[in-house]
């Protein structure tokens, strides 16, 4: 039965360059639209950028130019960057278009109408110089509870405490210097909690993976607040109607941007935009730092607006890089312009596609494992098929292939292999697919060795054997081609020229290719250098120094550096309150600085004061209302079992954790937190700037064993 699907990417910040953990969400989502359609599925797929919010107003007025201007010049870029990636939108637009301003006012009457907005007085921290209300990233001061320095207005990097920004001490502006003052201010509230029971029965309809499904209901199960909708002038963005000097807060326009994107093809392509609504199912591909805007807010908006609720939410993890955090200073924060200056970016759609499943783990791109698997998989085993039979085919038969093929039973394994493959594509877990068609390509590399059609060419009693062979071959290489077209479809063009094919659907594997002219063959894809993938890097080290305009690396950042999504950091799961949210900077240090001003050094004596021991993780929590602890339950072997909090959220979902062996200093006196008693601590490496990496010993290694 044929399907009509509207899907949808996260929509990147427009305040910087696409990189390479942008990229995983798009190639994602991109793979699953082009197999939809090779299905025969009608799917209209769009994006468009993110272009309101505090950091892009600033951002412009620093480098001098309207904000309109500002984010015109990032949309450039990132259409430019998607195309080069093979990510093929039907749409690409601008949530500050008159689409969006449209409906966003569309939306926000009818959840009025409908009871669904409320005002009441806040007060927040308020610059008396820039003459604007400070987001709580946009404050900064000392942490009320260990007293660090230079620390933001919601949350301490020293000791992983969490607070309101009227609790900082000495506070100041970020923008400009000042000390803040507390100002009072009218604000809209979306009544969130009137769709407790709409949102459960959400979550048991939609297409969901158990872990966003168990940490939605999780944050469900604690109770919905009210969301602020609003902010105050001046603010890039729409303003309210009927309430002057109040702009929509960027989070409540942005989902609907994925409505305006469509709205605008839909005028262009003379397409009805509220029938394509009311019939398609919604699905969103998005970064797992979004997840509670998706999963509650939007459902939320879209119901209480009167349209139907997301059909699935497909979420990624973030992407690492040599089994580390993106890093500017080792070349591994890739933008995507410096990547295709370099390699073929169908490597990466491949390499990724190889690693994603349909759930939302990291992803890590080992680059010499990139090399390896590009180099055996796509040239030693998938072209080197046709490269290894086409030129008999073209020499020696006047480029025709055979009437028949020399082993049916060969061929029809291969078609009967569709079915699963399709079963993987479809459910995301291209993993799963990639590793059936590699074991088929596996299968007629082994074949054709054993044939050996160069040695028959050389016997002409043989060369009626030698025509079937290859015929038989090179249709294998068709089905491959059809089965690798979702992830490769530049590729599988060429694939499809070489074969003298029109474009292939996925019902077209089932009849073989006989008595048919294919062209001449040219080779099809080179060998991934490993010389091009240092270059890359080396001009990533340099770029990174001085890609970004200063006014915008001084900002604070919206994007999550090794992630994807609308690039904006999570912010309150269930409730912004009087806060931002509009994105947590992940500010960027110099090598070693602080950790270096603050180190000094010690005795052994010291050193021998600390007790390292191997510890189990039995148990792994979710602390609420912490942006960065997860809760740990440690097996100590003899010394039992211990409690405690790590700040490590940001690099690991808790349920990853359970059963992995760590290092724990076993006699750090316990610490009373906010959230319970902390009963030791968690060694972790860091580069400065990126997230946490736990150590952990190598394999044999015992809970309760002493580190020496």
């Amino acid at each position: 039965m044929s399907r009509t699907i509207f899907v949808t990417n996260a929509l990147p910040y427009a305040n910087g360059p696409i990189h390479l953990g942008h990229l995983v969400g798009y190639i994602q989502a991109d793979i699953w639209v082009r197999f939809q359609r090779m299905q025969g599925h009608t799917v209209h797929y769009v994006c468009a950028d993110d272009a309101h919010g505090t950091p892009i107003m600033l951002a412009a007025e620093k480098v001098g130019v309207a904000p309109e201007k500002f984010i015109a010049s990032i949309q450039d870029e990132h259409e430019r960057d998607f195309k080069g990636f093979f990510v093929e939108f039907d749409n690409y637009h601008t949530t500050h278009s008159a689409e969006n301003k449209e409906l966003a006012e569309l939306f926000y009457a009818r959840l009025k109408q409908g009871g669904h907005v409320a005002t009441r007085q806040i007060e927040q921290y308020y610059d008396p110089v820039k003459r604007m209300f400070l987001p709580d990233r946009y404050i900064k001061g000392e942490c009320p509870k260990c007293g660090a320095a230079d620390q933001y207005g919601d949350s301490c990097e020293n000791c992983a405490s969490t607070y309101a920004p009227t609790d900082l001490k000495n506070p100041r502006s970020v923008v400009s210097g000042a000390t803040p003052v507390l100002k009072p201010s009218e604000h809209y509230f979306f009544r969130l909690s009137n769709f407790a029971d709409v949102l459960q029965q959400w979550l048991g309809e939609a297409q969901l993976h158990s872990s966003v499904r168990n940490k939605l209901r999780e944050w469900l199960d604690a109770g919905l607040k009210d969301w602020d909708i609003s902010r105050d002038a001046p603010y890039f963005g729409f303003e309210i109607p009927d309430a002057p000097g109040k702009y929509f807060y960027v989070w409540l326009d942005a989902p609907i941007g994925y409505f305006a994107s469509l709205l605008d093809y839909c005028k262009s392509s003379d397409l009805d935009f509220e029938a394509i609504l009311a019939q398609s199912e919604m699905w969103h591909f998005i970064g797992k730092d979004i997840v509670n805007f998706h999963g509650l807010f939007w459902p939320a908006m879209l119901h209480g607006a009167g349209y139907r609720t997301p059909a699935a939410l497909s979420v990624n993890g973030y992407l690492t890089v040599n089994g580390a955090k993106m890093s500017k200073s080792r070349g591994t924060f890739i933008r995507a312009e410096t990547y295709l200056k370099h390699l073929n970016p169908e490597y990466l759609r491949y390499y990724y596609a190889a690693k994603l499943a349909d759930g939302p783990e990291d992803l890590d791109l080992n680059l010499d494992d990139f090399v390896a698997r590009i180099n055996s998989d796509l040239v030693g085993k998938y072209v080197n098929i046709a490269s290894r039979c086409a030129g008999f085919i073209e020499k020696q038969f006047d480029g025709k292939l055979a009437g028949r093929l020399h082993d049916e039973a060969i061929h029809r394994r291969f078609v009967a292999a569709a079915a699963d493959i399709g079963a993987s594509y479809g459910r995301r877990d291209y993993a799963a697919a990639l590793r059936a068609v590699m074991a088929l390509a596996d299968e007629a590399n082994v074949a054709i060795q054993a044939l050996a059609p160069w040695a028959m060419a050389k016997d002409p009693a043989r060369r009626e054997q030698l025509h079937l062979v290859c015929t038989t071959f090179l249709n294998l290489f068709r089905l491959l081609t059809v089965y690798l077209k979702p992830v490769l479809p530049r590729l599988a063009q060429q694939a499809e020229q070489f074969l003298n094919l029109p474009a292939q659907g996925w019902s077209s594997v089932h009849k073989p290719l006989l008595d048919h002219a294919i062209r001449p063959y040219q080779p099809l894809l080179t060998r991934a250098d490993p010389a091009a993938v240092k270059a890359m890097v080396a001009e990533s080290t340099e770029d990174m120094k001085a890609a970004v305009p200063a006014a915008i690396a001084a900002a604070p950042s919206p994007h999550k550096s090794a992630g994807s999504g609308f690039g904006r950091a999570e912010g309150d799961p269930v409730g912004a309150g009087a806060r931002d949210g509009a994105g947590k900077p992940s500010p960027t240090r110099g090598e070693g600085e602080k950790a270096a001003a603050a180190a000094g050094e010690i005795g052994i004596d010291d050193f021998g004061k600390v007790e390292l021991r191997i510890a189990r993780i039995e148990n792994a929590e979710h602390v609420e209302g912490a942006d960065k602890l997860v809760k740990l339950t440690l097996d100590l072997g003899a010394l039992g079992r211990r409690q405690v909090f790590a700040g490590i959220k940001s690099a690991y979902a808790p349920e990853s954790l359970v059963g992995r062996l760590t290092v724990v200093v076993a006699n750090l006196a316990p610490r009373k937190m906010r959230f319970g008693v902390s009963e030791g601590m968690v060694l972790a490496a860091s580069h400065g700037d990126g997230k946490p990496f736990l150590l952990a010993p190598d394999s044999g290694a015992e809970p309760g064993m002493r580190v020496k």
